[in-house]
């Protein structure tokens, strides 16, 4: 699958995240807008096979699918662009400041709030015949989910807040393994099978990811789930933004970088030293 060493991958990460803050305003929020409704379309694929067929874990492992589109068509998602452009960052790439950072970030935010919007919007229609019939089942299934990952972490105060933003930092640990997955291979089976793996993970697991709530809890909303926009900002997608940036930074983009980018010397033990000697002197 013409796998790359993590030493050349990871200086592709640092590329990358040079690359988004370069982008054009208008670029950016095109593929941010494309990711966020690509990534939206594929929770109501998995809901849908799991709703259809009993199986949770089915539509867990299906899901991926759109993760991988998404990135082979070069967009961007906000949980990614939380681990690459700090990375550039520390790198010390030129033009690349603290606040290009969080301008990237928000437009990349803006984006994906855009397009997941617009599936929400859809799938309403969707769920109800345009809103001549009843919410169908899948509908039905997204409304209780959002209902219990608002008013449920709600109902457990800040305990539930401390598990909100854990989740959220584990999910990204996943995400974000997936992202340097689409840099390890250059071939595109080799991209797809190692973004696949994580993103299963990271789904069927139940993790907060800040981009799929942006679909799910606002189409809930539409549809008469019994939560608020307050409960939503405030006991869902705040938290799990915090989360995702802390779990993709810490958990992957600095962890490859300190380890593959900016390495420790080689440890010289004794032994080598009087090898050495030995050599010399014969």
């Amino acid at each position: 699958m013409s796998y790359l060493q993590p030493n050349e991958f990871v200086t592709k990460l640092v590329d990358a995240g040079e690359a988004k803050v370069y982008m054009g305003t208008r670029d950016t929020l095109i593929r941010a807008f494309m990711a966020g409704a690509t990534l939206a379309l594929a929770v109501i694929f998995a809901i849908t096979i799991a709703v259809t067929t009993g199986s949770f874990l089915l539509g867990a492992l299906l899901f991926p699918v759109g993760f991988c589109m998404l990135y082979l068509m070069g967009y961007d998602l906000l949980t990614g662009v939380f681990t690459l452009v700090p990375l550039a960052l520390l790198d010390k790439r030129p033009g690349v400041t603290v606040g290009r950072m969080l301008k990237c970030w928000g437009l990349v935010g803006l984006g994906n709030l855009g397009g997941a919007l617009f599936i929400a919007g859809f799938g309403y229609l969707n769920f109800s015949m345009g809103g001549s019939e009843a919410i169908n089942a899948v509908g039905q299934k997204m409304m209780e989910v959002g209902e219990s990952r608002t008013v449920g972490y709600q109902e457990a105060g800040a305990a539930g807040w401390i598990v909100l933003f854990l989740r959220g930092m584990f999910c990204n640990w996943m995400v974000s393994m997936g992202v340097v997955g689409a840099t390890i291979s250059t071939h595109v089976s080799g991209k797809i099978m190692a973004m696949w793996m994580p993103i299963i993970v990271f789904f069927f697991l139940g993790f907060e990811h800040s981009v799929v709530n942006m679909f799910l809890f606002p189409i809930g909303l539409m549809m008469g789930a019994e939560f608020t926009l307050y409960q939503y900002i405030m006991w869902n997608e705040i938290p799990t933004v915090l989360g995702n940036l802390v779990g993709g930074l810490t958990l992957v983009g600095l962890v490859l970088y300190t380890t593959h980018v900016r390495t420790q010397p080689k440890k010289t033990f004794p032994e080598q030293s009087q090898s050495r000697t030995a050599a010399a002197q014969s």
